[in-house]
């Protein structure tokens, strides 16, 4: 039995897209970070591993924040929902709707009991937690909220919109005490696409912070007038943020609208207006930035991937550690049955080349849009190629000439396969369908509908007579051919699955997903059996979803162990090591096609 006090046994994987936004807990040793791969993850800034991964959203996420007393979470994503966490158990409290398009900020009042959130659909909602009801819905922006800040006392809001706006609100009655017109200033700065990106309040509610194009202004609310322009970015402040005392700030720079990118955070002293230190390490722009509470150290999130954490204490700007993704992706080709030559896509054109002199034997020109799959026949005189025109091509590679044109889906085809006969073939589309074509013919013979998003790869079984499906939905789908229905759905991929394929005898099946594993599924019950992660210094994992492992040298620093006290360390320096670390039970796990066997066998030996 595993050991009682353990919660979870998980391989250390960050971000595996851009970080949209970073926030420190109240007592500053944890940090949350939203990103792209439509997740929010929970840190320990002192060893760099992630706490849990909250997953939920099905789009982007765009905006974090914990509570006052670090023991829940709010996030707004593009998918229009505020979700409310509760950190220790790592599920939503609440899912809040009531948006009619994307969510881009949210912010915690100072009693933690209610929520903020600013939308694409022009408005600022005010939520009552407890019930999950909207209190207000403050109207008033032209364009899309950027976003939401509450003051210290609970009573005023701030919000930041693309109309280039800052609006101050009464709670209470749900009006503006004060619109921040940028144009209305005159001064060189201020251009008519003006767009304020971040707002926020001082610590003693006086004061405002907004980002917008290239500059950062201080405002002074009982006048609505700019205390002082901070200029120093080359191009749009994604984020800004005040240091607990208020008399320094933050600004993260982004992208501009002709294409220069900033990246960089600027430290600013408040009573000049100078840049106190520009903190260089990013690669790409700045989304998110973060004073912690002691004002000490930062945090700033990039679409490079990254949250970076900084130390201001000596004022050096140095990178304390940075929390990012250690993973290697791979590429695929296709090679001939026999090995000596290959296939290329290549914009509208496949190229098939000569492996042992790397020469072109023949480009295939006949596509009207970029090339998205290509394969062999299985004896290597034909080729299939999918394209971003919709259609499917069936090429004589002896003349280079198209056999057939397979015409039937209505989006890109992204994925083609032909039976091990080579008499049919399959495609997968982003129409969401999986076609089985008779090349004799070149007609549909079914068309299989099942996954609700954009499909990514096919494959035939090694009896032609089920297939492979896996999709954007993060599924893994197999299908009976000769009824078009779907024998079993492999769920459990946390994004995109873009690649399968069928063991030999058709037992297991392999899965490559974005988000880092390789899987081996059993079919016969429809489980994992084993995910193998590799990683860019060499090292790898493959680990049991049980916990069980077998591990590169030193791949088992990349496996954390979450007691359910919520503390997390590597396996390498774990107690329980021993116990998890069983090569044996993974090998009886490869050699029997099932988890629970394996390790029941084990137990019984042991």
């Amino acid at each position: 039995m595993p050991p009682a006090e353990v919660d979870e046994v998980f391989v250390q994987v960050g971000h595996l897209d851009y970080v949209k936004t970073v926030a420190f807990s109240p007592d500053g040793k944890t940090a949350l970070s939203g990103s792209g791969d439509n997740t929010v993850k929970w840190w320990e800034l002192s060893t760099k591993r992630v706490i849990k991964s909250l997953d939920g959203h099905s789009e982007q996420v765009n905006s974090v924040v914990f509570s006052p007393d670090g023991k829940t979470a709010l996030s707004g994503s593009e998918d229009k929902t505020v979700k409310w966490w509760n950190l220790s158990t790592g599920r939503v409290i609440k899912s809040l709707k009531g948006h009619s398009s994307s969510v881009f900020s949210v912010a915690f009042s100072p009693e933690g009991k209610t929520a903020l959130s600013g939308s694409e659909d022009k408005t600022v909602k005010w939520w009552n937690l407890s019930t999950g009801r909207v209190i207000k819905s403050l109207d008033g922006h032209s364009k899309r909220v950027n976003s939401v800040a509450f003051s210290p006392d609970g009573k005023t809001a701030l919000s930041g919109s693309k109309d280039g706006t800052v609006k101050w609100w009464d709670l209470s009655t749900g009006r503006v005490i004060k619109s921040l017109d940028n144009h209305s200033l005159n001064n060189h700065w201020d251009s008519v696409d003006s767009v304020v990106y971040s707002v926020a309040f001082s610590p003693d509610g006086k004061t405002a912070l907004s980002g917008e194009d290239n500059i950062v202004r201080w405002w002074d609310l009982s006048t609505g007038r700019v205390i002082k322009f901070l200029d120093g970015h080359s191009s749009d402040v994604n984020a800004v943020a005040f240091s607990p005392e208020g008399k320094t700030a933050l600004s993260g720079g982004g992208s501009s609208s002709w294409g220069k990118s900033d990246n960089t955070v600027k430290w600013w002293d408040l009573s000049t207006g100078h840049v106190i230190k520009s903190l260089v390490g990013h690669s790409f722009w700045v989304t998110s930035v973060a004073f912690s509470p002691d004002g000490k150290t930062a945090l700033s999130g990039s679409r490079d991937q990254t949250v970076k954490w900084w130390d201001l204490s000596t004022r050096t700007g140095r990178v304390i550690k940075s929390l990012d993704l250690d993973i290697d992706f791979i590429n695929f080709i296709a090679f001939s049955p026999d090995g000596k030559t290959a296939l290329s896509g290549s914009d509208k054109t496949i190229k098939w080349w000569d492996l042992s002199t790397g020469r072109v034997l023949k480009s295939l020109d006949g596509h009207s849009n970029s090339v998205r799959s290509v394969a062999f026949s299985p004896d290597g005189k034909t080729a299939l190629s999918g394209s971003k025109d919709n259609t499917v091509k069936w090429w004589d590679l002896s003349t280079g000439r198209v056999i057939k044109s397979l015409d039937g889906h209505s989006n890109l085809v992204f994925s083609v396969a032909f039976s091990p006969d080579g008499k049919t073939a399959l495609s997968g589309s982003w129409d969401k369908t999986v076609k089985w074509w008779d090349l004799s013919t070149g007609r549909v013979i079914k068309s299989l509908d099942g996954h609700s998003d954009w499909f990514f790869s096919v494959a035939f079984s090694p009896d032609g007579k089920t297939a492979l499906s896996s999709s954007r939905d993060q599924t893994v789908k197999w299908w009976d051919l000769s009824t078009g229905r779907v024998i079993k759905s492999l769920d459990g991929h946390s994004f995109f699955v873009t690649s399968v394929a069928f063991s030999p005898d058709g037992k297991t099946v392999l899965s490559g997903s974005w988000d880092t594993t390789t899987r081996l599924w059993s079919l016969q019950t429809g489980e994992e059996i084993l995910r193998m992660i590799g990683f860019k210094n060499g090292e790898g994992v493959a680990i049991m979803p049980q916990g069980y492992y077998v591990a590169s040298p030193n791949g088992d620093k990349y496996i954390n162990i979450r007691t359910k006290d919520n503390q997390v360390t590597g396996m390498n320096q774990s107690k329980y090591k021993a116990f998890y670390h069983r090569p044996d039970i993974v090998q009886l796990a490869l050699q029997l096609g099932d988890a629970e066997r394996a390790i029941a066998q084990a137990n019984q030996a042991d």
